[in-house]
């Protein structure tokens, strides 16, 4: 239900429906009298038995609007004589787990909400009391932070706690009794590049934010050096987990299984660099949106994704999966303990937080030591408004310009003014008359004048407005 705008009264299109999601890559917004007609023919489109009993779950946030649109939909499906599964307050992706595990008769995991945190803790406890135990001295405290965006999170990593017992202390903050994403929240770290209200840093911990329906993470913590807030994103994220997946395929003498990292052009060139050059994995660069990041990690053997926001996980391909399971060493069932702690469906902050803590232990790393694997390029985003945002298209996965003819050879020349490692791309904004623009360089000095240049040039190529 989340796929026709979020409740649809969120899309800002009154008494329109968005179907993007459900009718292909282009965004339509139909009438209410329309609606019907639309699923019809998404339904002939993709061949559904329409006779099939209709076996429908459903999950709320902790908004206050979220019981009565949840009733709605219950009482819409009740009455299309469709079978109803209501989960309650649930986090979205737990949510995305249950309808996998359904879908796959049970073999993904049990359909329930503690079948969820008993897969899950049950890996994680394998993985870091068998496996890890060696090595947690060094650099690695079993002990996080989490903020819990005062969303539906918060309320579920308390119950994710209980089944973790002693194996990693959790404190939660903004547990959900403050205001939803209020001064709080993965996407306020990321933005603001600071840490969330009620946390006083302390150097030598690891704090991390999810976001209000827990999708994602963002870690961040003191550091020794400079005594200033770091923040660690989706990029070190993956990462951090390509670089431990390629030891245990190597150790597991299964290194010709196809493993790579799918990222965007939003993420970090430093990033990009470390993984072809340090890490010698591949890089697939796909357009922004998890739903073309996550096709394009099916189609690999084991594909990594993260977007720079902290969305992201891996998926593993059956093959893959029956390979591993076909060998006896050590670390291909330390590989098989590792899937199982991997929500495969979608990005999830308390699986994402489990993986993280899991292979950090492995390693006897510290945060600052995973966040010294290579230094970030400053960077800059700017929105230019634009009277049609329509007027902008893109190709080669949103870093080239395609329209306005000759908008892209103003972008290339003002970014060879800036030397190497500085690179600038345009892209149209998906819910408003805006493009944006992100640039980065050697320096933070040099990002800001080169978003700038190229902002000035959009605005005047592509019909730029102020004050809308």
């Amino acid at each position: 239900m989340q796929s026709l705008c979020d409740w649809c009264q969120y899309c800002g299109k009154g008494s329109e429906h968005s179907v993007k999601t459900l009718i292909g890559e282009e965004e339509s917004h139909i009438a209410d009298e329309e609606l019907l007609d639309a699923i019809n023919a998404v339904i002939k489109e993709k061949g559904v038995d329409s006779t099939a009993e209709a076996n429908i779950y459903v999950g709320r946030d902790t908004r206050a609007s979220s019981e009565r649109l949840s009733n709605a939909v219950i009482d819409g499906i009740v009455a299309g004589e469709g079978k109803v599964n209501d989960f309650g307050l649930t986090a979205t992706p737990q949510l995305h787990y249950m309808v996998l595990c359904v879908n796959t008769n049970g073999q993904y995991g049990e359909p329930t909400e503690s079948g969820y945190y008993r897969k899950l803790s049950k890996a994680f406890i394998k993985l870091n009391g068998v496996h890890g135990a060696q090595v947690v001295a060094k650099n690695y405290e079993p002990s996080v932070v989490v903020d819990g965006a005062n969303g539906v999170g918060a309320h579920k990593i308390k119950l994710m706690k209980e089944y973790l017992g002693n194996s990693l202390n959790v404190e939660v903050i903004n547990d959900g009794n403050g205001v939803l994403n209020e001064l709080c929240g993965a996407d306020f770290v990321k933005v603001q590049q600071k840490a969330p209200k009620g946390l006083d840093l302390q150097i030598g911990k690891r704090y991390l934010s999810y976001d209000g329906d827990a999708d994602r993470i963002i870690y961040f913590y003191k550091n020794s050096t400079d005594g200033r807030f770091h923040m660690v994103d989706g990029d070190k994220i993956a990462v951090l987990i390509a670089s431990h997946l390629k030891q245990l395929l190597i150790s597991s003498k299964l290194s010709d299984i196809e493993l790579c990292i799918i990222q965007t052009a939003y993420a970090n060139g430093s990033s990009t660099q470390y993984i072809q050059n340090t890490l010698q994995l591949p890089v697939h660069c796909m357009p922004t949106g998890v739903k073309y990041l996550h096709h394009r990690a099916q189609q690999s053997d084991i594909g990594v994704y993260f977007e720079a926001n902290g969305h992201g996980t891996v998926t593993f391909s059956s093959n893959t999966i029956d390979r591993i399971k076909q060998s006896s060493s050590d670390a291909a069932l330390e590989l098989m303990s590792f899937i199982d702690l991997v929500n495969q469906t979608v990005g999830d902050a308390i699986s994402d937080m489990l993986v993280i803590e899991t292979i950090l232990r492995s390693r006897g790393q510290s945060i600052q030591e995973w966040d010294d694997l290579y230094t970030d390029l400053p960077n800059r985003n700017i929105k230019v408004n634009v009277k049609d945002r329509n007027v902008i298209t893109t190709g080669d996965a949103e870093r080239k310009c395609l329209t306005p003819i000759g908008l892209q050879d103003r972008i290339d020349e003002i970014v060879q003014k800036y030397g190497p490692n500085s690179r600038s791309f345009v892209r149209p904004s998906g819910t408003e008359d805006a493009v944006r623009v992100y640039a980065e360089s050697s320096t933070q000095q040099k990002a800001d004048s080169l978003a700038t240049e190229v902002a000035a040039v959009v605005s005047q190529l592509a019909d730029g407005v102020q004050n809308k």
